[in-house]
């Protein structure tokens, strides 16, 4: 398989027909969180909503990367991070270009998710991370929808690994 390609041809193989629908999906999923980011900063910015027992929002900014690994006060690493990052999103929608239906689903799904992150990264210098998951004092890390999307997407590529084989 050749992983070297012209740009042009990227881009028809990223726009052929049955990408679309996948396309379509990547992109609600970005607004998703989107909106929900924006709800948070705007409603709940110096507040902590309580859900229920087990879910609070609590907006906190992560300048680091899942789980608040890699922060620092270093804009050289942040950058480098981000830069980082950008790339291996820019890799996962190479490999959604040339990936069956069930794997575009997978890619989407990550790729969706990692795009809002790399938006806040840009745009905030940090990611607004607000559901807080929790029972009594035992409180799991902080995230955000962009975060369920890129599980999710783990996960299944994760069960996939397992139980289809090609």
């Amino acid at each position: 398989m050749n992983f070297l390609i012209s740009a042009t041809e990227f881009k028809k193989n990223l726009f052929k027909k049955e990408n679309i629908f996948f396309i379509i999906f990547l992109i609600i999923i970005f607004f998703l969180d989107r909106l929900t980011k924006f709800y948070i900063i705007n409603n709940h910015n110096e507040n902590t909503y309580y859900v229920n027992d087990y879910i609070n929002f609590d907006l906190i900014w992560n300048i680091g990367i899942g789980f608040g690994l890699l922060s620092t006060n270093s804009s050289l690493i942040y950058n480098l991070v981000t830069v980082l990052i950008g790339i291996v999103i820019f890799c996962l929608i190479y490999v959604f270009t040339i990936s069956n239906k069930v794997d575009k689903f997978i890619y989407s799904t990550i790729v969706g998710g990692a795009l809002g992150n790399f938006y806040d990264r840009i745009a905030y210098k940090a990611v607004p991370d607000f559901v807080d998951l929790h029972y009594d004092n035992f409180h799991w890390f902080t995230f955000n929808v962009a975060d369920i999307f890129i599980t999710i997407g783990i996960l299944i590529f994760i069960l996939r690994s397992f139980y289809i084989k090609n």
